[in-house]
């Protein structure tokens, strides 16, 4: 069984409860709908959760809500800690690369941190 963390900054921020927060109830309701199915299936289609290719190990949620298309990225830890870090809402068919940058900036971090 998997489980779902949010990333948090150094500072104790946590840019996923940030971008959760700006978002309508029904559609914060989905994402927590699909984060549910991320831990309690063992095998989750390519439709909820996917590795993105040429990236650093990071992973998209991908949410769909009355044709509004949100992402969260993050990437795992271990086999079964899935660690959250960014999220948006996607307006282009391809992920833009200055959203996975500052998720593969944030899982650095991350594991930097952790190591300390």
């Amino acid at each position: 069984m998997k489980k779902v963390n949010f990333y948090t900054s150094e500072d104790g921020k946590c840019p996923i409860a940030e971008f959760l927060d700006s978002l309508s109830g029904k559609q914060v309701q989905k994402i927590s709908w699909v984060l549910q199915l991320i831990e309690e299936l063992d095998v989750l289609p390519s439709t909820y959760l996917k590795k993105l290719t040429n990236t650093d190990g990071i992973w998209e949620v991908r949410v769909l809500v009355s044709g509004n298309i949100f992402r969260l990225l993050g990437f795992f830890d271990g086999d079964n800690l899935v660690v959250l870090n960014h999220g948006f809402q996607k307006k282009t068919q391809k992920t833009p690369a200055k959203e996975i940058k500052i998720a593969e900036k944030r899982r650095k971090d991350y594991l930097l941190r952790k190591r300390s």
